[in-house]
């Protein structure tokens, strides 16, 4: 993806937000070109802390509504956190992580999932009967994690015990992601 549509897409979740605040429409005309379906989670960071974060694993949305969706949840709906104010909306940032589809890692052995995917460009989602977890490649960056400590982690996103990657009847996905934030100065950099 290229910096410009990095650019639009960053823009496109602010305006989210704050077409939200003003209660007006997002003119959707200027990111027709984002209309094919993706998955896309936005993040929003307050003076470098999280202050929200929800998207979608799989392609179920045009790549622009995805963007509107997940932003506006971000702020307003992720359980973790009170509704975004506009005085926190000031302060901000944003970043969108763009995702391939979730690929099912087939092994022989539990431990080969660690050799299965690589620190910092995969996240990786599990699931195993109504348990769910799911965390994008920038967290196990964030944590230094090891690939061991990556799969506990996203055991315990889950729900589940840390070691229960290692049980019959999990499937482990993994995913790349193209991860565009603002910066301080409100430029847009690629992670």
């Amino acid at each position: 993806m290229e910096l410009e549509d990095a650019k639009a897409l960053v823009r496109l979740a602010r305006e989210a937000i704050s077409t939200y605040f003003s209660r007006k429409h997002i003119d959707m005309d200027s990111y027709k070109g984002y209309g094919e379906k993706q998955g896309v989670f936005v993040t929003l960071s307050l003076y470098g802390k999280l202050r929200g974060c929800i998207g979608f694993p799989e392609p179920v949305y045009p790549l622009n509504r995805a963007v509107v969706e997940a932003a506006r949840a971000a702020a307003f709906k992720d359980s973790r956190f009170a509704p975004l104010t506009p005085l926190e909306f000031e302060d901000v940032t944003i970043e969108v992580s763009v995702l391939s589809v979730p690929l099912l890692i087939e092994v022989d052995e539990p431990a080969d999932y660690m050799a299965r995917f690589i620190i910092g460009k995969h996240g990786l989602v599990i699931k195993k009967d109504y348990h769910y977890g799911l965390l994008l490649p920038q967290v196990f960056l964030e944590y230094g994690c090891t690939p061991k400590e990556a799969l506990e982690m996203v055991c315990e996103k889950a729900g589940l015990h840390q070691d229960d990657w290692k049980e019959e009847g999990i499937e482990i996905y993994s995913f790349s992601a193209e991860i565009f934030e603002e910066d301080e100065d409100g430029s847009i950099i690629k992670k």
